[in-house]
C-alpha cells in the first residue's frame, strides 16, 4: 500500500489537454465516487484547477488504476500517459507540500492555490473518499504552507502587472476605499485588476469598454457601473484612479481630455495606470500638473524586483518544505511499523469480547461456574493461538526460518531464563 500522486500541470501539458481532464462542481463529486469504487484505491482526493489536475491516493497498485481511469475520462485521451507525472510516498508528500505553498505554481508563491487545495480536501471528506492517511497528509500540507508564508516573504509582493498596479494605487495618495475607480477595457488584465480591487473595496467602480455588453458583464461581477467607451470623456472627471488596458492601436486618452477632467475636478490629483501595450494614454499626459501616470515599463521594474525577492524567499520555503516532509515521513513510517501491533491487540480484544459474552450467557442460564471458566479459558486460548499456529505450521513446511526465529524471540522456551515458572518465588 502506497501514498501516490498522479497528475499533469502547466509544466507538462498544454491547456488544450488540461481542459479535457478538468473537473468542477458536481463533476468533482462524481469523479470521487467513481474513483472510490476502484478495487485498489483505499483513499483518494482530486485537485483540479486551470493549471493542474491531480489525484492523491492511497493505493495497492502504484497508481495503475488511477492512470487508467484518468485516461478514459472524457473522450480521446489515449495520449494522456506521456503528459502525466507520478510521485510515490515521500516524493508524493513533497509534491503536495510544494503545491500548497505555491512553489509549483505558474506564478511563484501565488496564494490562491492553498484555498484550492483546501477545497479538494473538503470535497474528498464530503464524498467519503478521505481516509486517515490522506487527511493527515493534507492537514500537514496546510500547516507547512502557513509556516512558509509566515516565515518567508514568498507571497509578500505582487508579480503581475495587474496586481502591481493595484498595490501601487493602494500605496498612493488615493485611498481606494474612498475613491472612484475607472476601469477602461474588459480583457484579462482589467479582469485581474478588478479582482484585486474587489479586496480593496473602492467607493465606486466604473467600467468603460467599446462593447457595452462586455463592460456590463465585468461590472456586474464586481459591483460596478458599465459605460460605453463613447462616454469616457464625460465621466473621466469622476475618476480618482484610472486603470486602462484595451487592444487599441492608438491612445484613447489624450492630454486635452485629461486637462479638461482636471479642470472639472478643480485640480484634485488623478492617478493613471496605463497597463496596455501599445499605450492607451498619450505620453504627454504626464506633463500635466496633478497627474501621476505610470506605464507597464514602470510597473515591470517593480515586478522584477518582487520576482527576485520571491525567488530568494522560495529557497527558504523549500527548506521549510524539506523539514516538514522529513517529519511527516518519520510519522508515516512509525505508524506503519506499529500497525501490526495494533492489529494484534485488536484481534486479542475481539477474541476476548466474544468469548466473554458467551461465558456470561452460560452463567446467566445457570451453568456451573467452573465449567464456564474452563470453557472461557479453552475458547480464548484457541482463538488467540489459531492464526499463529497455522502460520508456524506453514513456515515449517516451506522452510521459512525467519518466522520460526521470530516465534522463538516472542515465545522463548521456559528453561531459557526469560520467563520464570509459575511456582517461582516472587522477587524480594
Amino acid at each position: 500500500m502506497s501514498l501516490f500522486v498522479l497528475g499533469l500541470n502547466h509544466q507538462t501539458a498544454p491547456v488544450s489537454l488540461r481542459e479535457r481532464v478538468s473537473f468542477s462542481g458536481d463533476g468533482v463529486t462524481s469523479a470521487l465516487e467513481a474513483l472510490r469504487e476502484l478495487p485498489t484505491v483505499r483513499e483518494v482526493a482530486l485537485l483540479s484547477t486551470c493549471n493542474r489536475t491531480e489525484l492523491y491516493a492511497v493505493t495497492d497498485d502504484d497508481g495503475v488504476a488511477l492512470a487508467d481511469w484518468l485516461s478514459t475520462h472524457g473522450t480521446g485521451n489515449a495520449d494522456l500517459d506521456a503528459y502525466l507525472y507520478r510521485h510515490r510516498d515521500s516524493d508524493a508528500v513533497r509534491h503536495l507540500f510544494r503545491v500548497a505553498t505555491g512553489l509549483d505554481s505558474l506564478v511563484l508563491g501565488e496564494p490562491q492555490i492553498l484555498g484550492q487545495v483546501k477545497d479538494a480536501w473538503a470535497a474528498a471528506r464530503e464524498a467519503g473518499s478521505l481516509g486517515t492517511q490522506l487527511d493527515r497528509l493534507f492537514q500537514q500540507a496546510f500547516s507547512t504552507a502557513k509556516r512558509a508564508r509566515t516565515d518567508t516573504r514568498i507571497g509578500a509582493n505582487p508579480v503581475s502587472v495587474a496586481s502591481a498596479a493595484v498595490r501601487l494605487a493602494q500605496e498612493s495618495f488615493a485611498r481606494i476605499e474612498e475613491s472612484t475607480v475607472l476601469l477602461i477595457g474588459a480583457g484579462e488584465t482589467i479582469e485581474l485588476a478588478a479582482r484585486h480591487l474587489a479586496q480593496a473595496r473602492p467607493k465606486r467602480l466604473l467600467v468603460a469598454n467599446r462593447t457595452l455588453a462586455h463592460a456590463q458583464e465585468l461590472a456586474s461581477r464586481h459591483g460596478g457601473v458599465a459605460l460605453p467607451l463613447t462616454e469616457l470623456e464625460r465621466h473621466l472627471a469622476e475618476a480618482d484612479v484610472v486603470f486602462s488596458a484595451t487592444a487599441a492601436r492608438d491612445p484613447i486618452l489624450h492630454k486635452p481630455h485629461v486637462a479638461s477632467a482636471l479642470a472639472a475636478r478643480k485640480h484634485r490629483p488623478m492617478l493613471l495606470l496605463d497597463l496596455a501595450v501599445p499605450r492607451d494614454i498619450a505620453p504627454d499626459v504626464a506633463d500635466l500638473r496633478d497627474v501621476f501616470l505610470y506605464t507597464v515599463d514602470d510597473l515591470e521594474r517593480a515586478i522584477e524586483d518582487n520576482r527576485r525577492g520571491r525567488r530568494e524567499a522560495a529557497a527558504e520555503a523549500e527548506a521549510i518544505v524539506d523539514l516538514q516532509v522529513a517529519r511527516f515521513v518519520e510519522t508515516m513510517v512509525a505508524s506503519t511499523r506499529t500497525a501490526p501491533l495494533k492489529r494484534l491487540r485488536a484481534h486479542g480484544e475481539a477474541a476476548k469480547a466474544e468469548a466473554l459474552a458467551k461465558a456470561r450467557q452460560q452463567l446467566a442460564s445457570g451453568q456451573d461456574p467452573s465449567e464456564v471458566l474452563d470453557f472461557l479459558a479453552h475458547t480464548l486460548t484457541n482463538r488467540l493461538l489459531h492464526a499463529p499456529t497455522i502460520a508456524l505450521r506453514e513456515a515449517a513446511l516451506t522452510g521459512n526460518h525467519d518466522l520460526a526465529r521470530a516465534a522463538d524471540r516472542m515465545f522463548p522456551a521456559p528453561d531459557s531464563g526469560s520467563t520464570p515458572p509459575d511456582d517461582a518465588d516472587p522477587a524480594p
